[in-house]
């Protein structure tokens, strides 16, 4: 891959990762269901008007819109509302690749390999880990819903990846920001309503009326730099590259949430939750790397 490329994945990874703090500053402000609702309007309007729209059957993108984007981040955002740690966030969310397998062999009838097993159940091992560490110590708690709703938000990623999967292989393969701009328009009627019926119409009046700047930032940095341009670069870099060399850039993701959850907002690990971040990765790797790691010693 050219220099200037890897630089645009890297520029990606960092906006994707500093996204975690971005969404608790956002937060502060605005509850989980109106920030979501808020964050797809800015990303389908005023785009939509200069984005041509995906020439796909709709029942295809309401389903992609509701799970990678709705289901996604209405548990995501209600569990870091809830207190789960940030950085965190950044990594268990990271379970989508396992679920996306699991998925991918229930539904699409792929072959799972014995290595992708084994990552799987060594990330699994380092979930245990760390939710047994966030327990012991008060200082840097993992709330069991936080945990378990962002592991529900994974799999609602999971769920997107497949529908993906299929929207990619009809005749016309939609570019991704078309894909995103347009889904985006879904998922804005089930967050206001949430909101509505969540939330409740005086917390939505007096979150709009005093509204800050600091949350208007957060809206700006979710809607614009990482989904419009944070996809739209990442879709060029796939259209330009064999998904081998692209996708793997994503693992350091959690690596910038967590520094940048450290950094912004103090958030720091404990012995045992280092414990379990480090074999959570290790899964991830044995899960990308393991086949060309055997292949290379070989």
């Amino acid at each position: 891959m050219p220099l200037k490329d890897t630089v645009l994945a890297l520029l990606v990874v960092v906006i994707w990762g500093v996204n975690f703090v971005v969404i608790k500053l956002g937060l502060h402000g605005l509850p989980p269901f109106l920030l979501g609702g808020l964050r797809f309007l800015l990303v389908a309007f005023p785009a939509i008007f200069f984005v041509p729209a995906p020439k796909i059957q709709f029942k295809w993108l309401a389903l992609y819109a509701l799970t990678i984007s709705f289901l996604q981040f209405a548990f995501l955002f209600c569990a870091i509302n809830v207190g789960m740690p940030t950085g965190i966030a950044s990594l268990v969310l990271q379970s989508q690749v396992f679920f996306t397998i699991i998925l991918g062999t229930l539904f699409l009838s792929e072959k799972i390999k014995s290595l992708q097993i084994l990552g799987t159940l060594i990330a699994a091992a380092g979930m245990i880990v760390l939710a047994k560490g966030g327990m012991s110590n008060t200082l840097s708690a993992i709330p069991p819903l936080g945990l378990l709703l962002t592991l529900i938000a994974g799999l609602s990623w999971g769920f997107g990846n497949i529908t993906n999967r299929i929207i990619m292989t009809t005749s016309y393969r939609p570019p991704i920001l078309s894909l995103v701009v347009w889904s985006a328009l879904i998922p804005i009627i089930p967050f206001l309503l949430c909101s509505w019926l969540f939330e409740g119409g005086a917390v939505i009046v007096n979150s709009l009326v005093h509204i800050q700047a600091p949350t208007v930032f957060s809206l700006i940095y979710l809607a614009f730099i990482s989904t419009i341009i944070g996809y739209g670069l990442w879709g060029a870099l796939l259209s330009r590259h064999e998904t081998w060399r692209v996708t793997p850039f994503a693992l350091l993701v959690p690596v910038v949430g967590l520094t940048s959850a450290a950094l912004i907002l103090g958030e720091l690990l404990n012995g045992p939750q280092m414990v379990g971040v480090a074999i959570i990765m290790l899964g991830l790797l044995v899960n990308v790397f393991g086949t060309r790691f055997l292949a290379w010693v070989r």
